[in-house]
């Protein structure tokens, strides 16, 4: 069982780096990708608790990984990156601006819950959650535990929604630039959950035109909340754009209930372990590549 859509609680996930490497031996999950919004930071933790399991004679396979949010038609796209270098300077430079974004923006969000009398800061937020990209997920948990609602739901659709008193809206990079970033960081850049997009057919083709013209190299195909028509759908778009195919939980731990790492929503997903073999091969056709690229330089 893989799992290529991970969360940690270095983003909007619950568990540590460390947790999800023991939940993931203990459910049978034997690889995964620690795929945060807008970090790598927990990365080689994952790694290093992975080392421990794999001494002891445990086969365990962490994925470098991050999630970035990219602007598309005055919405957000998600772009993965997949098998990433996690100490590439120009991707952590960009990672780094993208959390100062987030920042500002959370700033701004914060500021509009104290002019409706509630007494949340950002400061507040960073001391609750160190070390931690701070997201909507997290002014969620805050007003649960302040008992100002009473689950998430009602969290986002009182308060942080788009169409909500207190959402504002994100500073993003470009797509194309999301891509090149993970390009440049030796990785597979990947359109995660396409159909979550609410593009029209037509819509959705001409993102996939855009982002393979400048190096998009696959399509999360296998996706917790995707149909087994919807999966049809994104299997038919892979192919036809020539992408690599992978799939995902999305996991979040506590921050999305009955959502389980490498089975999905209810345990209604199912990733074919045969995607992770293309994507291997191609990250180390990619590795052959700039070898040889290198010795003739030399």
């Amino acid at each position: 069982m893989i799992d290529l859509h991970v969360h940690s609680n270095h983003s909007d996930g619950t568990l540590s780096p460390e947790e999800l490497v023991a939940l993931a031996v203990k459910t049978g999950v034997s690889s995964f990708a620690l795929t945060d919004h807008d970090t790598v930071s927990g990365v080689a933790r994952a790694k290093n608790a992975a080392l421990k399991y794999t001494d002891a004679g445990i086969s365990i396979n962490v994925i470098s990984g991050t999630e970035i949010s990219a602007a598309y038609r005055e919405r957000d796209i998600h772009i993965l990156g997949l098998f990433v270098d996690e100490t590439n300077p120009s991707l952590l430079s960009a990672l780094q601006e993208s959390i100062k974004g987030r920042d500002r923006r959370n700033e701004l969000m914060a500021e509009r819950f104290q002019a409706l009398g509630i007494p949340l800061t950002l400061q507040e937020l960073r001391l609750e959650n160190p070390d931690t990209v701070i997201t909507r997920a997290h002014f969620a948990k805050y007003l649960i535990e302040h008992h100002h609602v009473k689950t998430s739901e009602e969290a986002f659709r009182r308060y942080l929604n788009y169409d909500a008193p207190c959402f504002v809206p994100r500073e993003y990079m470009q797509p194309e630039h999301a891509v090149s970033l993970i390009l440049q960081a030796g990785g597979i850049p990947v359109l995660a959950h396409p159909l979550l997009y609410k593009l029209s057919p037509t819509e959705l083709e001409a993102l996939l035109v855009r982002l393979t013209d400048v190096g998009l190299k696959g399509l999360e195909v296998y996706y917790s909340s995707n149909t087994s028509f919807d999966e049809q759908v994104c299997y038919g778009l892979a192919n036809h754009f020539g992408l690599l195919m992978t799939g995902g939980s999305d996991f979040h731990g506590a921050n999305k209930p009955n959502l389980y790492m490498g089975t999905g929503r209810n345990h209604n997903l199912n990733i074919p372990e045969q995607v992770l073999a293309p994507l291997v091969e191609y990250i180390s056709s990619q590795s052959v590549s700039n070898s040889k690229e290198n010795t003739f330089l030399s």
